[in-house]
């Protein structure tokens, strides 16, 4: 085999490579895509009075626990942390759609799909979240700080 051919082999290779990670990369880019429109789904259910109570509270606490930023088992610890929101989130979600009256659960991923389809939607609750860690962070300060004093800068005096 000569090397002209080698070269082309291992050029071909390397472009199947990139193609198998831009496959892999869209993929999950579709499935945080249809995550996050699931989620406004339960969302949208814990709220809709047209669903029981226990499917609602249950779809309140998949969502809630999907949006926060504590988790069961922390990220950090390798392969488990990653796998509870890999396995619990979907597990909810597919319990409260089980669960849920079937057509409310369409009309209800219909109007999550136009909501998470909206541009900007969602800077409204990152300043909120934003804001409530402020907040939280500040009052962790007052508790285990209780002398500090913080001081905004003042003009300068000569």
């Amino acid at each position: 085999m000569k090397a002209a051919d080698l070269n082309g082999e291992l050029e071909g290779v390397k472009r199947a490579r990139f193609r198998g990670s831009s496959l892999m990369l869209t993929r999950l880019t579709d499935w945080a895509r249809v995550l996050r429109t699931d989620v406004m789904t339960l969302y949208l259910a814990a709220r809709d009075p047209r669903v029981p109570w226990h499917v609602k509270a249950l779809a309140g606490l998949v969502a809630a626990y999907a949006l926060s930023p504590i988790d069961l088992i922390p990220d950090f610890i390798p392969l488990l942390g990653l796998l509870d929101d890999v396995i619990l989130v979907p597990l909810g979600v597919l319990a409260v759609i089980k669960l849920a009256p079937a057509p409310v659960m369409a009309e209800l991923r219909r109007e999550a799909e136009t909501r998470v389809a909206r541009p900007g939607a969602s800077w409204l609750g990152a300043l909120i979240v934003l804001a409530l860690w402020i907040v939280i962070s500040l009052a962790l300060i007052a508790i285990f700080f209780p002398g500090f004093r913080f001081q905004l800068p003042t003009g300068a005096s000569a």
